[in-house]
């Protein structure tokens, strides 16, 4: 295992997270609660969700943030059987001294490959600033975010020879100068820290030599959440001027209702060259997405709304709502059915909304609190689907087929996406 860089204080080689919340920085500022140096990560074990070795971690990448803000740490550079690969640090459960714990057990196989403006943590190391030489980098959890890591310290070497070193924690922003890697990189920075709809804005008025850079800049998922809040029409243009593997990874980020709507935009052979580059599994979901007409109610739903079992207690409910990854629209309420939990699933018997599982005792079975069993047809025209919506004051409701099988869900904003004009992204409605 990787010792760690030398010149840094024995109090950092013992332990990777460093409780630092009574301890000032180099300026008198107090540093975060916890923090990693990302070289006492270095020859640690990624470990999947059963504590089994799956890869060791070689080094941690960052992202320059704009303005004054704190660079984001992204992820890992994992070696998996000698193949580098990028484990997004939003898919860590945990890291401990035992090494960095996933929250599930998968992970992108694809090779590691650095986009533009991207640092890794250990090109900072030997970096020589006005009172020394950087020797560690440290990363926290975001202030300001739920989720997500951020740069919050350097470690400075100061004084010659190894013996008469003095190592000292400042914060990151003593030294914002080592994270600027030049003006095209600083202005991707600023475009992926945009809201996915706000980034579709800035994309149209791009022109096609800026685009391509942004687009290599972004990773599979926000490539993914952006395409989502773009017309189909661009959406097939932008796919389109990716190779097929990449594009074929971020259809499978998106979330099924929205990816089927743009395979259905794009032409035949070139929607079936997609589906054949997929995974088996969710190319099988979106075939099945795609077999109803656009307009429709099993044209408009997502195959994966929140489904539980009801013997599940409310606590695991709860837990899974408050998940990150869970979409806003999906977290509202939950859907009830017997087993299996995927769609199609066994007998639907309703639905919960949140603020109702918020009031029932942690142990409670979730089918105890079933609300409403109201459900459409996959076949309902979406005018008549939006008018079900109004009369019982819905945010989302089931779909179901004649042998009662939950086949997905639709959400209000998805009715609202197809009732508004086709640019009223443009206009503003």
């Amino acid at each position: 295992m990787a010792t760690g860089a030398p010149g840094v204080p024995p109090v950092l080689m013992e332990t990777i997270m460093v409780q630092a919340g009574s301890a000032p920085g180099g300026d008198g500022r107090i540093m975060p609660e916890h923090q990693v140096f990302t070289s006492r990560l270095r020859g640690r074990p990624l470990l999947d969700s059963e504590g089994l070795a799956i890869g060791r971690i070689r080094d941690v990448v960052i992202l320059p943030a704009p303005g004054s803000e704190p660079p984001r740490a992204l992820g890992l550079v994992v070696t998996l059987q000698r193949r580098p690969i990028f484990v997004n640090l939003g898919a860590i459960a945990e890291i401990s001294v035992d090494g960095a714990h996933l929250a599930g057990g998968n992970v992108d196989l694809d090779r590691f490959t650095r986009r533009t403006g991207e640092i890794l943590a250990s090109e900072l190391a030997g970096k020589q600033t006005e009172d020394g030489t950087v020797v560690d980098v440290a990363i926290a959890p975001r202030e300001q975010q739920r989720v997500g890591w951020e740069v919050s310290a350097l470690a400075v070497a100061h004084g010659r020879g190894r013996r008469h070193r003095r190592t000292t924690i400042v914060p990151w922003d003593k030294y914002p100068e080592l994270f600027h890697t030049g003006p095209l990189a600083d202005q991707l920075a600023s475009l992926r820290e945009l809201q996915p709809a706000d980034l579709a804005v800035e994309v149209e008025g791009m022109s096609a030599g800026r685009r391509s850079q942004l687009v290599a800049a972004l990773d599979d998922e926000e490539l993914a959440d952006l395409l989502e809040e773009m017309p189909e029409q661009d959406q097939v243009r932008l796919l389109d001027s990716l190779e097929l593997e990449r594009s074929a990874d971020v259809v499978e980020e998106m979330e099924p209702d929205d990816a089927a709507d743009l395979l259905a935009e794009m032409p035949a052979e070139q929607r079936e060259r997609l589906l054949t580059a997929m995974e088996a599994v969710p190319a099988a979901e979106l075939r099945r997405l795609l077999l109803y007409d656009a307009t429709t109610a099993g044209g408009l739903m997502t195959s994966k709304p929140l489904i539980v079992t009801p013997e599940v207690p409310v606590a695991e409910v709860l837990a899974r709502i408050r998940d990150p990854d869970t979409p806003v629209t999906m977290a509202v309420q939950v859907y009830v059915c017997e087993p299996p939990a995927i769609t199609p699933t066994g007998r639907f018997l309703g639905t919960v909304g949140f603020q109702r599982l918020l009031r029932r005792a942690p142990a409670t079975k979730v089918g105890d609190c079933v609300q409403s069993s109201v459900f459409v047809r996959p076949d309902l025209p979406e005018r008549e689907l939006a008018a079900r919506l109004a009369t019982y004051n819905l945010v989302g409701v089931a779909v179901c087929d004649e042998d009662g099988r939950l086949l997905g869900a639709v959400t209000v904003d998805d009715v609202l996406d197809h009732l508004l004009p086709v640019d009223w992204r443009r206009t503003g409605g």
